[in-house]
């Protein structure tokens, strides 16, 4: 597999030499380079080294948790980010997606599945031209460069949000999903609607890391973001946004 004329880099977060072995075994022949980072320390100091393309994260490693190092990382690049987790820690990996990571595997896993998620990550990867500035892939480009609801008004060419008339920091996946409830407000969209257009039609996994973005967006732009009035739920369906930040159902 190849960026270009180069094989796909791929930083390797994890302690337990069994999975180690495996996996550089089993990626390499799918023409995957790996570096491998046997703690969380380490893992921090080979990102700026090795400049990875994606990132397979543990969550329990030595020194730096893999929530931190997801943290640290996420706080200034944007390359994809797979955590790996135990079957049970069901919280941890909400608190990964939470801070940044793009999707999650449980173990034990198949190296087909995990290799099926690197392939995807990359496929939604975002292009960055030389200013910097990436590209919106996912929300189609209006005919105007906002979009505006009741007191939520997007920026789609600077990828600004102003709620309220103050400024809201969200990060990408967050304006992208924001953006496009915006653009459809008063419109339910279903779950698998908002997932392909925010994540990808080759998106693999379940609704969870939707219900987090959904989750973190509501704390960034409602005013009582345990009672929400703008993104509301449709129990079953999925969410609408309404734009008189009203009487639609509630959370």
């Amino acid at each position: 597999m190849t960026n270009g004329a180069r094989p796909i880099n791929i930083l390797l977060a994890e302690d337990e030499e069994s999975f180690v072995d495996a996996l550089v075994i089993g990626l390499g022949r799918e023409g995957f380079r790996v570096t491998v980072a046997r703690d969380g320390s380490e893992a921090l100091r080979l990102f700026d080294e090795a400049k990875p393309d994606v990132i397979l994260l543990d969550l329990m490693l030595p020194k730096v948790s893999g929530i931190d190092v997801c943290r640290t990382i996420r706080s200034r690049s944007n390359v994809p980010i797979i955590m790996v987790t135990a079957k049970s820690a069901e919280i941890d990996t909400v608190v990964g997606l939470e801070v940044g990571a793009d999707d999650y595997v449980t173990k034990p896993y198949r190296l087909r599945e995990l290799v099926a998620r690197i392939r995807a990550v990359l496929r939604r990867g975002v292009p960055v031209p030389a200013d910097g500035n990436a590209v919106d892939r996912h929300v189609p480009e209006p005919e105007e460069g906002y979009r505006e609801a009741g007191d939520v008004r997007v920026d789609l060419d600077t990828r600004r949000v102003f709620v309220r008339g103050d400024e809201v920091r969200l990060r990408r996946k967050e304006f992208e999903l924001l953006a496009l409830l915006v653009e459809n407000a008063g419109r339910v969209l279903t779950r698998d609607v908002l997932i392909d257009r925010v994540w990808g039609s080759d998106y693999i996994g379940d609704t969870k890391t939707l219900d987090v973005h959904v989750k973190r967006l509501r704390s960034r732009i409602e005013v009582d973001p345990s009672r929400p009035s703008l993104i509301t739920t449709v129990r079953g369906v999925g969410y609408r946004f309404d734009a008189s930040g009203g009487n639609g159902h509630r959370h």
